[in-house]
Formats: structure tokens, sequence, C-alpha cells
């Protein structure tokens, strides 16, 4: 244990153990979460635009149900969402508590905010370019991965970055219900006996993991951009 947090954090000192137990919870939580909800949330998002009325594979019964599915998923506050998948999340997990007991409720959580973060990135895609694939012949799938992905990269990596940051928000709520992380930890050792020290040690950590996320997150967002301006 670094010495600084027994001076400065003594009471997280004395739970130095569990303190690592949530903060192995909260990284699991948002890798495992995080990486399907990429999956999930940007295939939906794909699909949105493509099956749009004036999109290039023009789908109405699949563009209706993804946005039922979304708006509907958006529209529930997380901590509801979290009780109300409880069945749910035990019939596939088997069991609602814990890291496990927390990635179906993530997911359910964060694919409809980051699905319409990925359709409002591919909607500012030029038109022209779009046409311009389609005259020379391109495939759907040529276009998406050409056209599409190609162009908006650097608004794609942005959204990425706000949605992995909402994630990390998501992790520690969960906390509050059993899931375990950074969140159970403040509140059962923080808030619930009164040690400050504690809470304020969660803060601080949980604002410098936003903080290097963000710090990524612009750094391949510029170093995206400066390569497109640099090609054209």
């Amino acid at each position: 244990m670094p010495k600084f947090i027994a001076d400065f954090f003594p009471n997280v000192a004395n739970y130095w153990d569990i303190f690592l137990t949530a903060l192995n919870a909260t990284y699991q939580m948002f890798f495992i979460a995080g990486l399907i909800t990429l999956l999930i949330g940007g295939t939906f998002g794909i699909s949105l635009i493509v099956t749009k009325t004036n999109g290039i594979k023009p789908n109405r019964v699949v563009h209706f149900i993804l946005e039922v599915i979304t708006n509907v998923f958006r529209a529930v506050p997380f901590i509801i969402l979290l009780i109300f998948l409880i069945p749910f999340t035990r019939s596939i997990a088997g069991t609602s508590i814990g890291v496990k007991g927390a990635i179906v409720p993530l997911v359910f959580g964060a694919v409809p905010f980051y699905t319409r973060q990925v359709e409002t990135a591919l909607a500012d895609v030029n038109p022209g370019k779009i046409e311009a694939a389609r005259s020379m012949g391109s495939s759907t799938l040529g276009i998406i991965f050409r056209v599409y992905l190609h162009e908006a990269l650097p608004d794609l990596i942005r959204v990425t970055t706000i949605t992995a940051i909402s994630l990390i928000g998501l992790t520690t709520s969960a906390g509050a219900v059993g899931a375990g992380g950074i969140g159970s930890f403040a509140i059962n050792y923080g808030q619930n006996l009164h040690y400050q020290d504690v809470v304020n040690l969660c803060v601080i950590l949980l604002l410098i993991i936003v903080s290097l996320i963000q710090l990524l997150g612009n750094t391949l967002s510029s170093a995206t951009t400066n390569k497109e301006l640099f090609h054209k």
C-alpha cells in the first residue's frame, strides 16, 4: 500500500483489500459492458442511418423497431432500469448482484445512448460522398466502411469518449444496488460509516479516470482530424 494512502486516507488503508477488489470490479464492469456497448450500439447506430427512408438501404420495419427499442430504454432512468431488469438479469447471468449482475443493465443503459451518438455522428457525413460511392457501384458494406465510418471517424471517437465517461458514471450508480465497484465502496465504507476520506479518495480517483479517458479521446480525435485534413 502506498504510504500517502495511509497518511492522507487512513480509513481507506483499513479497508485496502476491499478497495482493490472494488477497483477491479469497476474495471471489469467498464470494459466488459463497454465492449458489448461498442458492438451493439455501433451496429444499431449504423443500422438506423442505413435503414432510414433516404438511407442507402431503406427498411421501415427494421428502422421502426430500432427506434422503439432505443427510445424506450433511453426514457427509463438507470436506477429504475436496474430494478426493472432484475428478473431478466437473473435469467441471463444467474445473479442480479456483483459484476455479473451489473453487466446486463449497464449494457441496456449505455447502448441506447451510444446508438444515438453514433447515429448523429454518421448523419453529418457529406451526402455527396455517399452518392459518389453509390454511383461507382460500391456495395452497402463498402459505403458503410469506406465512406460513413471513414469520414465520421473523428466524431465517432468523440462520441465513444462521451459514452465511456457516461459508462463510468453508470458503473458507479450500479454500486448503489449491490453491483460492487467504487460506487459501492464509497457508499458502504464512506457514507454509511461516515468516513469522509473514503468518499474523497473515490471522487478523486473517478476524476482522474474520467480525465484520462477524455484526454485519450481528444488526442485520438485530433490525430484523426489532422490526418483527414492532410489527405484532403
